[in-house]
């Protein structure tokens, strides 16, 4: 495992926040959480560190495993158990504002490891002299 103490060390920050909630199964609506959440990628990539949504990793799973439609019971069979196994591996939580039961017991977990959990991204510490992408 990595050194995160170490300045020169990326956080793996996982984004939590609303996915499903709220939106009734409304496909538009969960596709605006899914972007309020990616949103927050670059900035953090931009401080240095490397962001990553559970999403990210549990949909290809789902739909591997014949999820049809968010919030099926193939989805709920997976998302929670690869969030979970993801928390295993990060470093930090972002927790963004909303009601979610998914990202509360993210929140919960990486307490329970004693992770940083931090709730604005100006909160997550800056890197000296990443090497960031290039805008074109």
């Amino acid at each position: 495992m990595p050194d995160t103490d170490a300045p020169d060390c990326p956080l793996l920050v996982l984004i939590a926040g609303p996915y499903l909630s709220g939106t009734d199964g409304d496909p538009t609506k969960i596709a605006a959480n899914r972007a309020r959440l990616e949103a927050a990628a670059l900035p953090i990539y931009e401080r240095g560190h490397l962001p990553l949504l559970g999403e990210w990793l549990a949909l290809p799973i789902v739909h591997a495993a014949g999820g049809r439609e968010p919030g099926d019971a193939v989805f709920h069979a997976y998302q929670y158990p690869v969030a979970e196994r993801l928390l295993a591996r990060c470093d930090a939580v972002l927790r963004l504002p909303g009601a979610s039961q998914g990202a509360d017991m993210d929140v919960a977990r990486a307490q329970m490891r004693g992770l940083p959990v931090y709730h604005h991204i100006d909160e997550l510490p800056v890197r000296a002299a990443s090497h960031q992408g290039i805008a074109a």
